[in-house]
């Protein structure tokens, strides 16, 4: 049996005799000794076989790269010289005993034993091939270890875990759901969770007081770097509580969390910031603060210039100018600005102006811009007196309505810090409070809930009579620019919920058909409660600085949600259809409609 793991084996076992199991990472032939790198999940080691044992050495001439393989052997320093520092096993080396191949390999389609540039797709076709690469593997271990160590946390703390429903009800708010049909009620359809929130919410009103869950979601929707249509949430939620708490104990979480896995120390106490201030200051409500540069608001001083690219927006209610201030930012080539320009046109912005700093003592004269021949003396004096620039600096500006220049600046913010290499230090969280109730869909001239329905509104009387201002209280945790975790104050009275639903354009009719059991719960004797969600793919994506959540997923789909894999999804037979009451539409032909 095996005696240890091959990445586990150390000086502390020298001249010990080992058994070990796992698969050829590389095989080398050094006149006449064979080297064989053998790897298993926790890292590899060096095995030698010399000519002195023939028998043995016959079998290790025929090993190939990912054979898998049982080997035993005792354990002995490398030679003077030979040494590898950068491994844990880099000391020691393995004199080869006896070699049994436990299954062949056939050659594979991309290498294991050194990064190479794969195609994605080929990568998730072959992912148990993937899987194997140690890079891989580190990240599954770190995920693994970020799993318990949150149940660990939560259970110390009196949390008890409880798995909710994967077949639930459909609900006519937030993404799509993915819709089963059901079997033995013919015509009707469960719904995949897209997440447990009504559940853990009756859970509260049980007297659970306590809850948390390591759950799977569904969402069927569009597909971005960070987004699958199933993922992973840490699910929480208690009872008895106000924001504060409920922040100061997830703060503890993750501070612990990064020191445990990761040996990093975060902040003794996160930054707040209202929803608001980061709007103004940063364009978005998930702020990247690594990033020195805020937007400065200019609407007031461009009104009255006559330069309508400017006083248009500076003049309209739902419009914003501002500025972006880039520090020796007049380096930039004509056609880098060009570029960042197209940049910010991803974003609906029709153009970017600039203004480059060359010498602040000289005022006017110091600076270079297409722009300036529009602005006044006084307005460029204001420019220069808000934004303090220093000699070398350039200044971006953009105009257009709020939503546009908020999401293009705020954009070109983060891309400008990480071109410029302006990121300063590695981890920065930061607290998102305050946050609307709700945002309005003018195509539809509706109101929409910025978080969820069931998020409690910081004031019932704002929230009858002045909807536009009416606040929440939600709470984002935001890290290095990535939203992590959100969570909010619930509803927990009836009425309440009811005059929501009002808001929202759903009528008494579907409130009850949709939402009736908890209407029904709420009035009896529902305690205040409150929680939060945590994206997991996405925390250990942050964790492990991957570029995308598929990178910490053992067995994720495409951005078409298509698994390369098994090949899912797939078609099903008549019978199975039938057996759900399920008929397919034949698809309409191009030439069917010419």
């Amino acid at each position: 049996m095996r005696t240890h793991y091959c990445g586990q084996v150390t000086e502390s076992a020298l001249d010990q005799d080992v058994e070990l199991y796992g698969w050829v990472h590389r095989r080398r032939d050094h006149g006449g000794v064979i080297f064989i790198d053998l790897r298993d999940r926790e890292g590899w080691v060096q095995v030698v076989y010399e000519p002195d044992q023939p028998e043995m050495f016959a079998v290790a001439e025929h090993i190939r790269s990912e054979f898998v393989l049982k080997i035993k052997g005792k354990v002995r320093n490398r030679p003077e010289g030979t040494v590898n520092k950068s491994l844990p096993t880099g000391a020691i080396e393995i004199l080869g005993m006896e070699l049994e191949i436990l299954n062949h390999s056939d050659p594979i389609p991309f290498p294991i034993d050194m990064d190479s540039d794969v195609h994605e797709e080929t990568r998730l076709k072959y992912r148990y091939l993937d899987l194997r690469r140690p890079e891989m593997l580190q990240k599954i271990k770190l995920r693994s270890q970020v799993v318990r160590f949150l149940r660990n946390f939560l259970e110390d703390d009196g949390f008890y875990e409880i798995e909710t429903p994967i077949l639930t009800k459909a609900t006519p708010e937030g993404a799509r759901d993915y819709l089963v049909p059901s079997r033995t009620h013919t015509g009707q359809f469960f719904a995949l969770p897209q997440s447990p929130q009504l559940f853990k919410q009756l859970l509260m009103m049980s007297g659970m007081d306590k809850y948390y869950q390591v759950v799977r979601c569904f969402r069927d929707e569009d597909l971005r770097a960070d987004r699958q249509p199933e993922f992973t949430q840490l699910d929480i939620e208690t009872s008895f509580i106000d924001e504060q708490q409920i922040m100061n104990l997830m703060e503890d979480m993750i501070r612990q969390l990064f020191s445990t896995c990761l040996g990093v120390e975060l902040d003794t106490k996160f930054p707040v910031l209202t929803y608001a201030d980061s709007i103004q200051k940063y364009g978005v409500d998930r702020p990247d603060l690594r990033i020195p540069m805020e937007l400065i608001d200019l609407s007031d001083v461009m009104q009255e210039v006559e330069f309508k690219v400017f006083s248009t927006p500076a003049k309209d209610p739902l419009g914003r100018v501002a500025a972006l201030k880039l520090p020796g930012g007049t380096k930039l080539s004509r056609k880098e600005i060009d570029n960042y320009t197209k940049y910010v046109a991803i974003y609906g912005a029709k153009g970017l102006a600039y203004i480059k700093v060359n010498e602040v003592a000289k005022g006017r004269d110091g600076l270079q811009s297409p722009i300036l021949k529009f602005l006044p003396d006084n307005v460029v004096e204001t420019i220069i007196e808000r934004i303090s620039p220093a000699d070398g600096d350039l200044i971006f500006f953009g105009a257009d309505k709020a939503s546009v220049v908020n999401e293009a600046l705020g954009a070109l913010r983060v891309k400008l810090g990480l071109d410029c290499q302006l990121i300063q230090g590695e981890w920065k969280p930061v607290w998102v409070v305050d946050f609307p109730m709700f945002e309005r869909d003018e195509a539809n001239e509706r109101w929409q809930a910025l978080h969820h329905p069931f998020t409690a509104p910081s004031s019932v009387a704002d929230l009858k009579d002045n909807t536009a201002e009416c606040l929440s209280r939600a709470y984002d945790l935001v890290l290095n620019g990535v939203e992590v975790g959100g969570g909010s104050i619930r509803i927990h009275q009836s009425d309440v919920q009811s005059v929501v639903f009002e808001k929202l354009g759903i009528s008494s009719e579907e409130a009850d058909d949709k939402f009736g059991f908890l209407l029904d719960a709420l009035k009896y004797g529902c305690p205040p409660h409150g929680g939060i969600a945590f994206g997991l793919d996405r925390l250990v994506m942050m964790m492990t600085q991957s570029s995308s959540i598929r990178e910490v997923m053992a067995f994720p789909k495409t951005q078409s949600a298509h698994c390369p894999l098994t090949d899912a999804p797939s078609n099903v037979d008549d019978k199975q259809l039938r057996d759900v009451g399920v008929r397919l539409r034949k698809k309409v032909t191009d030439s069917a409609v010419s």
